[in-house]
């Protein structure tokens, strides 16, 4: 280590000047010191505000039927539609039992749904089921208010003996129809969960006889409309807080929408 020396000083006024810059930059190493670990503390603080939450969102568990378009009747039976016709047909070889009931709207284009344990339902339920076929077909693309929805039962629907007969999702159906007339096209995006702080951990969109009867207090109401898709799973999030724009988006109809704030 170099020393300069002021050899107009004196040795001890030259120690001195050594001992003042030293004990300068010993403060402004302790203020260094003591301003990053105000900054490390900041910090901390920050990261224990915002990681719960992320963390949290994490931990929500998503069930097996939520690969498909889904929601739960007023009195908790599981609807599940496709949302391809790879999907379509999974539900119908996998899914499709003695007890439920397939629903299907009168138009080329539609999603497959089930109603779980449709058989035993009340008319009330059945007529949720098939609003949520008739939102999740081309007539909600189409700009249509309402379609025709039929159902059967799971020995009314079959695929063809014949190799190659019938498309991917596209099945026999044969006996008397259960019609479901005039079904119009509207549902409800609702946050269906909360969690730690009341955040909403999961956003159901349902057809818009479920919610009212749920008694819903804060929804949002979905028609056809001139909204971009894309537009309207933004609204949906940020109207619940909720940032899981991909879920949001594979549970709405294909289409566009229009979309009302209901506070009640």
């Amino acid at each position: 280590m170099e020393f300069s020396i002021d050899f107009t000083k004196t040795a001890q006024e030259n120690a001195n000047h050594y001992f003042e810059s030293a004990k300068r930059s010993r403060k402004k190493a302790e203020g260094a010191g003591a301003a990053i670990k105000d900054l490390e503390s900041r910090l901390s603080k920050e990261m224990e505000s915002k990681t719960p939450e992320k963390e949290l969102r994490k931990l929500v568990k998503k069930e097996w039927y939520e690969r498909f378009n889904w929601f739960l009747t007023s009195n908790g039976m599981l609807v599940i539609g496709g949302r391809s016709a790879q999907q379509n047909e999974e539900i119908n070889s996998k899914y499709f039992i003695e007890k439920d009931l397939f629903f299907h709207a009168d138009i080329f284009g539609a999603s497959l749904v089930l109603l779980k344990d449709g058989v035993d339902a009340s008319m009330d339920i059945r007529n949720e089921a098939a609003q949520f076929a008739a939102c999740f077909s081309r007539a909600w693309d189409g700009g249509s208010s309402s379609v025709d929805v039929y159902s059967l039962k799971r020995d009314q629907v079959s695929k063809s003996k014949e190799k190659g007969s019938l498309g991917t999702g596209s099945f026999l159906l044969s006996g008397e129809r259960e019609w479901h007339r005039h079904m119009s096209l509207e549902l409800a995006a609702f946050g269906s969960q909360e969690g730690h702080g009341g955040k909403v951990e999961k956003v159901s969109v349902t057809p818009l006889s479920t919610c009212k009867a749920l008694e819903t207090k804060k929804y949002l109401l979905l028609k056809p409309g001139r909204m971009k898709k894309s537009d309207a799973a933004k609204e949906i999030s940020k109207a619940f807080k909720y940032d899981d724009l991909d879920y949001i988006m594979q549970h709405l109809p294909p289409g566009s929408f229009s979309i009302k704030r209901v506070l009640d």
